[in-house]
């Protein structure tokens, strides 16, 4: 991917827009993931993809990154989507494709809560979202949460089992608020198969953890 003009437009904007900067769970690892994922997703659709469609709203999905606890994070995938037609028509992306690649971009988000109107977009919401799950988005859970400063569990109920789970409290309400759900939002069946077995990997996780932890 390093001859990808996708990437290094996308290389560039990071370098200019300090505000815009990717963390640690947004990085280009997340980035070159996300693509990766949208391509074994693609595969196993029986449909035509627009590869090099998707391949622009993966590059440029994250272009906008507001922190977890911004009171605009709902915004962040509409504000990428906005970036990144300029970039792309500079990669030389057609100009009758630019509306397609900014709702694929805009629909990715969780936090938008938006429902993805074409393949393209449902294979990158079902990409991004993978990100999320199994061993590599238990990494990033942590990640953001220590960034954060949000402790790990509550002592009383580490895995809130008598309380609303938290997750602006504590790290592991994630998986509750959050993680657990997003097998049953995917749009296809290749990504939905991944993401269970994802899931059940944390599950277990968390099995372990809990045993590894003292009753207070």
């Amino acid at each position: 991917m390093s001859d990808c003009p996708y990437e290094a437009a996308l290389l560039t904007h990071w370098v200019g827009a300090s505000d815009s900067a990717a963390d640690s769970a947004h990085d280009l690892a997340h980035i070159r993931r996300v693509w990766a994922n949208c391509q074994h997703i693609a595969k196993g659709e029986n449909a035509p993809v627009d590869l090099d469609l998707l391949h622009a709203a993966a590059i440029f999905h994250d272009l906008v990154n507001l922190p977890k606890d911004a009171p605009n994070r709902a915004e962040a995938s509409r504000l990428s989507a906005e970036a990144a037609a300029p970039l792309a028509r500079a990669c030389g992306f057609p100009e009758a494709k630019i509306p397609a690649l900014k709702h694929a971009i805009t629909a990715h988000s969780f936090s938008a809560n938006m429902h993805p109107k074409t393949l393209e977009a449902k294979i990158l919401q079902d990409a991004d979202r993978l990100d999320a799950l199994g061993a590599i988005g238990l990494a990033r859970m942590l990640m953001v949460s220590g960034a954060l400063a949000r402790p790990l569990y509550d002592s009383a109920d580490p895995l809130a089992q008598n309380r609303d789970p938290d997750d602006t409290a504590f790290a592991l309400d994630h998986f509750q608020t959050k993680l657990f759900t997003l097998a049953d939002t995917m749009q296809t069946a290749t990504a939905r198969q991944i993401a269970e077995e994802r899931t059940q990997y944390m599950r277990s996780f968390l099995t372990r953890l809990q045993s590894e932890i003292p009753e207070s």
